[in-house]
């Protein structure tokens, strides 16, 4: 009879045999990189990127803009520790915790530990559930900070230091932004999580000391049988939009795990005649020699961060409601509302019929009609403006009938540098007042400094932690790149025994 403890010894030794002839005997499709004659294919660019880059590279703005972004995904997590699709997702993280967790990951805002891959999943539901997370709008839009629990579940289990992981975050972030810059996807039916896993199997692999050979087999493993519907995003949205990121990252650390042991994956999995290009983007071209580090800028600079917790292309909307509805004073002297909108603004949030009657959370905060009717009756927009009595109010949606929301060639031109909206009220004297709003503080164009990050952060968690605890957290991520561990990090950020 074979004990646990024997099956388990006799599967750690068969891994580290495969590990061991992987790295001795390098693939023969020519994924070598000393081939000097082989041309590279976009997975082994990418991995040589990530492979090669040290955190030496990473200049000092955007280290500080690393460490502000992850503060705000932490505060993200945090403020959605109570809601049901966060807690389902916990509790499964937890209910599937294997036994032997001595290098398991904590589920943030606990002390309790799961594998790597749950606490990934559990984690980053819980950053994309307000949609509170960062955006960054190429040819197709994302949340790069989807992407960061994995880095930091990797980091713990890894017992990887501070440095590293800023230096596995510039990775993830970078080599998300450039693919969400190479080819639009959800107009073929993909959704943009499609894009996270080849970034997350990268930076978990340069915490993990992969060889560059297996980063290559992780990218083509993360991106085989892991892509994501678009149908996530519209029509009547689900609890899955606040998922589908967190799969994507989940089922990208097993495959870097696989990679790790020794597996390989299809290849060229871009390029190939049933490839990522031909089935999911078209063609594009990747050129890594301009990608962040040694003088070029990382990507992580141009991302936005939200401050209202709605779709990233509505914050402009939300800025322009509030000012309206002080200007107009009584709303019922409204007779039409016209919002005006990119053409992606329009398609992503005012183009669905059922943005005019939401019945979940998820299609309101990705509602024009009702983000603006909201911000206007209320002042603000908070996670309380997604409760079922406020989607369902009859004052509101009567309201709602009034808005006509429009694509504005003029806000067209100036995205995605702008993410503009325009919002015209004509009363009922026939009178018109307008407000246009640009940009708001956190986006690209105006960069939060670090009393932003932490005063954003003290807004949406102050419910749940205290201000002692929430300066503990500030302290060791500005401090991040002195830390010898995530240890302390993750210990701050418990809530048990808070009340």
């Amino acid at each position: 009879m074979i004990t646990r403890r024997g099956f388990m010894a006799t599967v750690t030794q068969t891994v580290a045999m495969a590990s061991f002839a992987y790295s001795s005997t390098p693939r023969a499709q020519g994924t070598s990189a000393g081939s000097a004659a082989h041309e590279k294919n976009t997975a082994e660019q990418l991995a040589a990127y990530a492979f090669n880059l040290r955190y030496e590279d990473i200049d000092p703005k955007t280290i500080e803009v690393l460490k502000g972004l992850l503060i705000d995904t932490l505060g993200c997590a945090i403020a959605a520790q109570h809601d049901k699709p966060v807690q389902i997702a916990r509790a499964v993280a937890l209910q599937n915790a294997p036994l032997d967790l001595k290098n398991g990951a904590t589920i943030i805002g606990y002390s309790r530990k799961t594998s790597i891959e749950l606490a990934t999943f559990a984690n980053a539901s819980a950053v994309r559930q307000l949609d509170l997370n960062d955006i960054y709008i190429g040819k197709e839009i994302g949340h790069p900070s989807d992407n960061a629990p994995a880095c930091l579940a990797t980091a713990e289990a890894e017992g990887s230091n501070g440095r590293d992981l800023l230096l596995a975050l510039a990775i993830v972030y970078e080599v998300n932004c450039r693919l969400l810059d190479a080819a639009q996807i959800n107009l073929r039916g993909w959704d943009h999580p499609s894009y996270g896993p080849p970034a997350v199997a990268l930076a978990v692999g340069k915490l993990m000391k992969l060889s560059q050979e297996q980063m290559v087999e992780a990218i083509n493993l993360a991106i085989t049988g892991h892509l994501a519907l678009n149908q996530t995003r519209v029509e009547k949205i689900s609890n899955w939009k606040g998922l589908a990121a967190a799969n994507a990252a989940r089922n990208a650390i097993f495959a870097t795990n696989l990679a790790r042991a020794g597996m390989t994956g299809p290849s060229p999995i871009f390029e190939g005649k049933d490839g990522f290009f031909k089935r999911v983007s078209g063609p594009f071209k990747l050129d890594t020699k301009t990608f962040g580090g040694k003088g070029n800028r990382f990507r992580a600079l141009d991302c936005s961060v939200k401050f209202y917790p709605a779709q990233g292309l509505t914050q402009t909307a939300i800025v322009a409601a509030i000012a309206l509805a002080k200007e107009v004073g009584d709303l019922k002297q409204i007779q039409s509302l016209n919002v005006y909108t990119s053409e992606d603004g329009y398609d992503k949030s005012g183009k669905d019929p059922q943005k005019w009657t939401p019945e979940t959370s998820e299609t309101a905060d990705h509602s024009l009609p009702y983000i603006v009717a909201k911000a206007m009756f209320d002042g603000d927009i908070g996670a309380h403006s997604y409760e079922l009595d406020a989607i369902r109010d009859p004052a509101l949606r009567t309201f709602m009938q009034k808005i006509k929301v429009i694509p504005d060639a003029e806000l067209t031109a100036i995205y995605p540098k702008y993410y503009a909206t325009r919002i015209v009220a004509v009363l009922q004297n026939g009178r018109e007042l307008s407000q246009r709003i640009d940009d708001i503080p956190g986006f690209a164009t105006r960069p939060m400094t670090r009393t932003d990050y932490e005063n954003k952060f003290t807004k949406y968690a102050k419910l749940s932690m205290k201000q002692a605890q929430m300066a503990r957290v500030f302290e060791i991520v500005w401090a991040l790149d002195q830390q010898a561990s995530v240890t302390d990090l993750l210990a701050a950020l418990s809530l048990e025994g808070n009340s």
